[in-house]
């Protein structure tokens, strides 16, 4: 059951036509893709049908061959996760790149920490790192210096997601977050991905899935062999639609937005 959710009345990042190939094998085919803000938008297709190169792409990991990419209205040129950074995109990956022999502050600023004196600010640090815990209402960590290694999968997938919008982030994308997390774990990863856009953050959210999808999402948008079918609006359409859209490359009639 869908609430109504406000979003911002233009995209906060849009994708018009873009390609990608790998030698001879085209990957993607003229992809349109709309992101807004405060809105999860789910992105789901079998395997092969181009999801990771598409985020991969997004996150500046692989530059497009051709197509247009917008952030805020605005042409942008993401060459590296660096440019991608800079503009408020972050990317929580299925591996999570966490460090085990870390604590939840550390993994949180890592590669990223904060200096006084050419010393590592730990105070600050861990003042922040409470700060975006406690903002995303996260009650599951009872310490952040705790071990990373002692933690559950969904605590270490909440570890990894409240690093990605440490950094006045704007858009998450969340690769398969509750890829093997049980019910618990997984519902509670749900709720966090939902307080992301309540939070009026752009989530784009990769999920098999479809339980989970229409959990949270409030749009879904489907890639098939390369090709974007269309972004359907979750409210107006049912998973035995969208599995149809997903396997034949075609939207059936009453399933788009």
């Amino acid at each position: 059951m869908h609430r109504e959710r406000r979003a911002s009345v233009s995209p906060l990042l849009e994708l018009h036509g873009v390609e990608k190939s790998f030698g001879a094998v085209q990957v993607l085919r003229g992809v349109d893709l709309s992101v807004r803000a405060g809105r999860v938008t789910a992105l789901v297709g079998d395997n092969g049908a181009g999801k990771s190169t598409l985020v991969k792409g997004m996150a500046g990991i692989h530059l497009f061959d051709a197509g247009d990419y917008l952030f805020e209205g605005e042409p942008v040129k993401v060459t590296s996760p660096k440019d991608a950074a800079a503009l408020g995109i972050e990317v929580v990956y299925q591996d999570l790149a966490l460090c085990d022999n870390l604590d939840v502050v550390h993994n949180m600023f890592l590669g990223r920490e904060m200096r006084r004196f050419r010393l590592v600010d730990e105070d600050t640090m861990e003042q922040r790192a409470r700060e975006t815990l406690d903002g995303l209402s996260v009650r599951t960590l009872k310490s952040v210096r705790t071990p990373v290694a002692s933690l559950s999968g969904g605590q270490r997938q909440t570890v990894a997601i409240a690093r990605a919008v440490l950094w006045n982030s704007k858009l998450v994308i969340l690769d398969e977050p509750t890829a093997a997390l049980g019910v618990a774990q997984t519902e509670q990863v749900l709720r966090l991905v939902r307080r992301l856009a309540d939070r009026g953050l752009g989530v784009v959210l990769i999920s098999h899935n479809l339980n989970d999808v229409f959990e949270v999402a409030d749009d879904i948008a489907v890639l098939h062999l390369g090709r974007m079918v269309g972004q359907i609006e979750a409210a107006s359409t049912t998973r035995g639609r969208v599995v149809e859209a997903i396997t034949t490359g075609v939207v059936p009639e009453g399933g788009a937005a």
